[in-house]
Order: structure tokens, then C-alpha cells, then sequence
């Protein structure tokens, strides 16, 4: 199920949304059908070569709130 951001052209409200098979996505704040997707870093594709990702700083990023506790993120360049 992928999950979709969105930008309501009426009201300018940011949502995140599961939208299924050829389901239309609508604003949940005015239900307006104007939207425009914008870029998630997960749903962007690399064409090869090595991938960045930024993690998060700070408090709430480590082991148990998504941090890379016992190496998980060691394929990542930072």
C-alpha cells in the first residue's frame, strides 16, 4: 500500500494518504480533489551508484525511535 503527500491547491493544507489501486485522492480538511503530490524520500528512485539518506539529530532519534541501532543504517552514507 503506498502512501502518498499531498498539497491541496484550495485550502494549502499538507496530508499524507494511502491511495488504493485507481483510487483519486482527496483532501481530507475540504475534500478538494485539486492536489498536487509532492517528493517523499521514500518514494524517490535512485538510477544507480550509491544512495544518501539523512537520519535524524537529536533527541528521539536513537535506538527505539528510529535510530540504526545494531547496524541497520551501515549502507548508508551520511
Amino acid at each position: 500500500m503506498p502512501i502518498f503527500e499531498y498539497v491541496c491547491k484550495d485550502c494549502k493544507k499538507k496530508f499524507e494518504t494511502i491511495v488504493y489501486g485507481s483510487q483519486e485522492a482527496e483532501c481530507p480538511h475540504c475534500h478538494g480533489k485539486k492536489l498536487e503530490q509532492q517528493l517523499s524520500i521514500f518514494g524517490v528512485a535512485g538510477t544507480g551508484g550509491k544512495q544518501s539518506v539523512s537520519l535524524p539529530e537529536g533527541p528521539g532519534a536513537s535506538c527505539g525511535m528510529g535510530g540504526c541501532c545494531g547496524g541497520g543504517c551501515s549502507d548508508f552514507d551520511s
